[in-house]
């Protein structure tokens, strides 16, 4: 027989049993151990790929030509402190460290700041330039002793962006300047050699401080904490965000010691907005905000950067400079009570201006026009994330001080001509290109009247009748035939008409609906007779004149229609420039180009982009035409020029102006710059401006502002200069009063005419038979 338990000894059994509900807390518990180890391993996997990986995408990095020094050169001392201040040198009384510059009279002294290209490294060093005029008079180094050559590091005229217009530039720890770091760490996390990624200190204090205040005043995080934010997270507020943070936080001091953590630091964090770009890094900040490098700046530069940490729109010196200032000047005075600097530095740095640039110099649309040109040509080479993300160095051949000359000469012109002309002018779109004749390279370029906004890129894409700019190539034709044609040639300027093959008459007219008769092959170019050109290429052949315009380098196909001989064909700005490349160039045909050479972003040589060269025509032939060319400025429709420019100054040009006046056009060189100036509208519609009166005046304005070289071209081994009768085309004896000398094809030149006495009664029956017949 069982005995059955009393209740006393179940109900200590039924006390003693475990819970049911506590089973499933442990439960509940174990399984959120092994969830939050599983997210600690997938945090720890994101925070080691990304950090021991490709940290950032970086793009691009756009440079001008550099500045190279030489006794003889020709550079103003006005040029030469311009490129100075654009490259953020600073004027000191004397030239104690890189980045400075010190004047006294002709004499510049500078500290160099040194720079890798593509060939090797350029060494910082202190270096004399002495001006005479406009000229190099002297170089040598600061420390005695002459300089053959000594180059400057190049301007950053741009950069190539990533769809999220993210930019920096990536620094070392080692090349951040003094106090940088101890004023970062006084500001931000005063506990960051000390703590493992978060400090509950850091944590407490913020909270008495903010409970204290009645309002949120400071925050707790560490810079380990700020950098996991902006490295890897969002700016969201909740509390899954924030302990998210501190756990990856932990995790990156686990792996990464401090120096590492910091100088990711310096490279990410938030530092300003540069139009639609945003400014990450202390290196890149330090351009934005002073055109100067990080390594170069004083204790009060450093003081308003990090003050900017905390709010970077709020505190931004040029939009709040007073805010700034405040800022700058607590965290300076930070310093003192931790130490970092002695009382009577901190003292000086609060003297000193916030010193801040007027503008950003970082925009990406300082120069659109020509980093457009560079895009187009970099991309036949490279993939788009190669250009926006791999921080490739673009070496190019941009000259600032050119580009700056140009747009200046477009202003005023502009300005000039509305002011005189009235109704009309403000509708007037521009585009400009600068080149160098031997080379190619493109030097400066202008998109569109208004040259530091993006846009629609005139210079590259506006495709317009070229009207008489055409007109050399035909004249070059003819002087290809010596047996036929030379300068002196007569054509004659007179009314006719031609039946196409659709049975559309074309009937041409001159500008000033006038004929003139018989003239000179070289004044009918100079003059830009519409009539005796359109006689001339029909004689020739309207293919072979377009034949000889694809020799000059146009590529665009026409039609053989006899209106083509007067420029109805339509080409850009950029596409005349290489045509009259060929032209100014003594018949060799040089591409043009942007881009001279790429390194990495470490450094190493990628690419060079060498100027190519390819002879098209006869050095003589091209020597006539710029003959020609050149009466086109001393007594034809260029000849307004000398009004502004010397009278020694050679040059050589064409205008084109296309029906009605819808295009204004000048193409001119130098013996070192070629211009092409295009001004129109965009609808299409009329204008108040001819290719002498719109584009020829801003041409004008540009080379004076740019003193070049008078042209000089040697004469051909096949070109002899000949005496002859300016009114007749006959030869003539050099002792004559009115004998001139013409270049001539060897062989082609007239018979030596005989003594003045005995062909001047000739002369004069041939100009009385040649007044009846006209």
């Amino acid at each position: 027989m069982t005995r059955s338990r009393s209740p006393r000894s179940r109900n200590k059994r039924r006390a003693s049993a475990p819970h049911p509900l506590l089973g499933w807390v442990v439960k509940l518990g174990l399984v959120g151990l092994v969830v939050l180890a599983g997210f600690a391993i997938y945090l720890d996997a994101v925070v080691q790929e990304k950090f021991s990986g490709k940290r950032w995408t970086v793009p691009a990095k756009v440079y001008a030509r550099p500045l190279e020094l030489f006794v003889g050169q020709k550079l103003t001392k006005t040029d030469f402190l311009t490129e100075l201040d654009a490259l953020g040198y600073r004027r000191e009384s004397a030239a104690t460290g890189p980045g400075a510059a010190a004047v006294a009279g002709n004499d510049v002294q500078l500290h160099t700041r040194g720079f890798q290209f593509y060939e090797g490294t350029e060494p910082a060093r202190r270096i004399n330039v002495r001006f005479s005029g406009a000229y190099v008079a002297g170089l040598s180094q600061g420390a005695g002793g002459n300089l053959a050559v000594a180059r400057l590091e190049p301007l950053l005229v741009g950069g190539l962006y990533p769809a999220h217009h993210e930019d920096r530039i990536l620094l070392k720890l080692d090349q951040v300047p003094p106090y940088l770091v101890e004023t970062l760490v006084a500001i931000e996390d005063r506990e960051f050699f000390n703590h493992y990624g978060v400090s509950l200190k850091s944590i407490a204090r913020a909270f008495w401080i903010n409970a204290t205040a009645g309002q949120l005043r400071q925050g707790g995080s560490t810079l380990t904490q700020q950098l996991v934010k902006n490295f890897y997270l969002t700016n969201e507020r909740s509390l899954t965000r924030k302990a998210t943070e501190a756990m990856m936080a932990l995790l990156l001091e686990l792996h990464y010691d401090k120096n590492e953590i910091l100088e990711a630091y310096l490279n990410e964090v938030f530092l300003g907005q540069d139009g639609q770009r945003a400014v990450h890094g202390f290196g890149l900040a330090s351009q934005y905000l002073f055109s100067q490098p990080l390594a170069e700046l004083k204790l009060h530069q450093v003081a308003l950067m990090v003050g900017m940490v905390k709010g970077p729109s709020y505190y931004n010196p040029r939009r709040f400079p007073e805010r700034a200032l405040e800022r700058r000047n607590l965290v300076l005075d930070v310093l003192v009570e931790q130490g970092v600097v002695p009382a009577d530095q901190v003292a000086a740095a609060k003297l000193k201006p916030l010193g801040v640039t007027q503008r950003g110099s970082l925009a990406d649309s300082s120069f659109p026009g020509f980093l457009d040109l560079v895009k187009r040509q970099l991309r036949e080479d490279y993939r788009e994330e190669d250009l926006t993300e791999e921080g490739l160095r673009i070496f190019t051949s941009f000259d600032p001080i050119l580009q700056m000359k140009a747009e200046a000469a477009l202003s005023e012109t502009l300005k000039r001509l509305s002011a005189g002309r009235g109704k009309g002018i403000d509708e007037v779109e521009a585009a400009m290109l600068v080149t160098s004749p031997e080379s190619g390279e493109v030097q400066a370029l202008i998109g569109s009247r208004q040259p530091r906004f993006a846009g629609f890129n005139r210079a590259l894409d506006a495709v317009r009748p070229i009207g008489s700019l055409i007109k050399p190539a035909v004249y070059l034709a003819a002087l290809e035939r010596p047996s036929q044609y030379t300068l002196t040639s007569w054509l004659s300027d007179t009314a006719f008409s031609v039946k196409g093959q659709d049975g559309q008459v074309w009937k041409p007219q001159n500008y000033d609906r006038q004929a003139h008769g018989n003239v000179f092959l070289y004044q009918a170019l100079a003059n830009s007779y519409n009539l005796s050109t359109a006689k001339l290429g029909l004689a020739l052949g309207v293919p072979t004149v377009l034949k000889t315009l694809e020799r000059l380098g146009v590529s665009r196909e026409f039609p053989a229609y006899p209106s083509m001989l007067l420029g109805a064909g339509s080409l850009t700005p950029l596409e005349v420039a290489g045509m009259y490349q060929t032209l100014a160039n003594g018949g060799f045909n040089t591409p043009l180009r942007g881009i001279r050479s790429v390194l990495t972003a470490e450094g190493e040589p990628l690419k060079r982009y060498p100027f190519q060269i390819q002879q098209r025509f006869d050095p003589g032939a091209i020597y006539l035409v710029q003959n020609a060319m050149q009466r086109v400025m001393r007594e034809g429709t260029g000849r307004s020029v000398y009004s502004q420019l010397p009278a020694s100054l050679n040059l050589a040009g064409k205008t084109g102006t296309s029906n009605d006046s819808r295009d204004s056009w000048f193409a001119g060189f130098s013996q070192d710059l070629l211009t092409v100036v295009w001004l129109g509208r965009d609808d299409n519609g009329k204008t108040p401006l001819t290719g002498a009166t719109g584009a020829l005046q801003v041409w004008t304005g540009f080379m004076r502002k740019a003193d070049p070289l008078p042209l000089d071209m040697p004469l051909p081994d096949n070109v002899i200069m000949a005496w002859i009768d300016p009114r007749t085309g006959e030869g003539s004896d050099a002792s004559c009063p009115q004998a001139r000398q013409m270049p001539y094809i060897r062989g082609s030149e007239p018979a030596p005419g005989s003594a003045c006495g005995a062909a001047a009664p000739a002369a004069e029956v041939m100009d009385w038979v040649r007044g009846w017949l006209n």
